[in-house]
């Protein structure tokens, strides 16, 4: 949904600036792109982040069982902390040793990866329509803060 969102909204901007057809298709893919680093970010704050800073209690996607992608990755590894969170999972262990798992099974680090590869592909796409001025000073400083957002 996030991706769907921003690249709608880098699409619209770039049609209702005078853009090209295939410069708003790449804003679009590039829009579709951030969002996808907003989300697999905000996966990782879901069990890492300070409650003060994302507004809402740590661990939460945990209580509330979301298979978020920092966790599928981690049931993905072939990692012995894998199947032992699969266990956890199931039987509604304490969130604090389900994140720590997690992050010994490679979720978080998977996910901050794919955060920076959809970063990434969202410049690359951006590399073609070069935007200039302020309204790619401000597209390249929402590429930096969605990954860096406290963590």
């Amino acid at each position: 949904k996030t991706g769907a969102l921003l690249g709608c909204a880098a699409a619209l901007g770039a049609l209702l600036g005078g853009a090209s057809l295939p410069a708003v298709a790449a804003f679009d893919r590039a829009g579709r792109r951030l969002g996808l680093a907003f989300q697999a970010v905000d996966d990782v704050l879901g069990i890492w982040g300070d409650p003060e800073v994302t507004g809402k209690p740590v661990h939460s996607d945990l209580r509330e069982h979301k298979k978020t992608f920092p966790v599928l990755a981690a049931l993905d590894s072939s990692s012995p902390e894998a199947r032992r969170l699969a266990a956890l999972l199931k039987s509604g262990a304490d969130p604090q040793e389900v994140a720590v798992l997690i992050e010994a099974a490679g979720g978080r680090a998977a996910a901050l990866d794919e955060a920076w590869g959809h970063i990434a592909a969202a410049e690359a796409a951006l590399a073609d329509v070069a935007p200039q001025g302020t309204a790619g000073d401000e597209l390249r400083a929402l590429s930096a803060f969605l990954v860096r957002r406290d963590l």
